[in-house]
């Protein structure tokens, strides 16, 4: 993973833009929805630019930028059409320790902006690290259509309930379980039924929890789509095995690996409501399926 994605905390972001044509405007269009603080240096200022003064979301100099301009901003963007001014600017700005980003030229930044999805407080960003930018943004109109505007109210709702969920609920396992209750019955939905919806999912129903089979000779990358939202509910992971890098991406971070176990420690388990996952030989997995009938066994083509 040559680029780690990380969500940076705008608030007293200081932001240097240098160059002000069509390219710095698109930088533009996203970083004035944050509340970071950003300058702009530029000679020639294209349209878009200048509304953004004029709405005073952002402060210009118009004039040529300045080796000693490239100081105290915690993010720079260069986007001049003038290369070796770019590249000589990104190594002051490196020398510094300051992160910058040179457009169009990968071997000169320090961090890349993603395709973003912006719904408010859900935010997605997808990056192909620069390798297929198009194919980036035909992946953001996908994600575009199917995720509806209501989710930034949505979630807007649910910041606000956040304080009153922990109290009410001290317990981690039981706040999951009500959110989960609360998407089931809300969807990605804001309506007049959400309220009703928040105040029914107090009413925590522990059901039997499941189990889930997954043999040695199964490729996790065979698995199909599917079995995503059985694996993501998984608290406890049984294996003698090395579990293989692949499955346990598919895994929520927070999941327990236990390498002893045997049926009654699984059956306790389950009748907690937690769900857990074996992974084993497919001898162990067959004796498994005749004392857990009900047991998922996840193979390619299994959904």
């Amino acid at each position: 993973m040559q680029y780690f994605p990380l969500f940076v905390d705008t608030q007293s972001l200081k932001v240097l833009i240098v160059g002000a044509g069509d390219v710095a405007s698109r930088k533009l269009d996203l970083l004035s929805r944050t509340e970071a603080s950003i300058h702009v240096i530029a000679v020639d200022i294209c349209p878009d630019t200048l509304n953004y003064v004029k709405q005073k979301r952002i402060s210009l100099m118009q004039r040529a930028v300045r080796d000693a301009d490239i100081y105290g901003y915690d993010l720079i963007y260069l986007c001049t059409a003038d290369k070796r001014l770019n590249e000589r600017l990104a190594g002051i700005a490196q020398e510094q320790g300051i992160w910058v980003n040179v457009v169009d030229n990968p071997n000169f930044c320090r961090f890349i902006t993603p395709s973003i999805v912006d719904r408010g407080r859900l935010q997605i960003a997808i990056s192909t690290a620069g390798a297929a930018p198009v194919y980036a943004r035909e992946l953001r109109a996908r994600l575009e259509s199917w995720l509806p505007l209501s989710l930034s109210p949505l979630f807007d709702f649910i910041a606000e309930r956040r304080e009153d969920v922990q109290q009410r609920l001290p317990v981690f396992k039981q706040r999951r379980v009500f959110w989960e209750q609360f998407f089931r019955r809300n969807d990605s939905r804001f309506d007049v039924d959400t309220q009703s919806h928040y105040d029914a999912s107090f009413t925590l129903q522990v059901s039997q929890g499941e189990l889930l089979l997954i043999d040695s000779d199964t490729a996790p990358e065979m698995l199909p789509i599917g079995a995503m939202p059985y694996l993501q509910k998984i608290e406890v992971t049984y294996s003698r095995l090395s579990l293989p890098f692949a499955l346990n991406e598919m895994l929520r971070r927070d999941a327990s690996y236990c390498d002893s176990f045997d049926e009654s420690a699984i059956a306790a388990l389950l009748a907690k409501g937690d769900s857990c996952l074996v992974y084993a030989d497919t001898y162990e997995i067959a004796h498994l399926r005749k004392h857990f009938p009900t047991a998922k066994h996840l193979q390619a083509g299994s959904f």
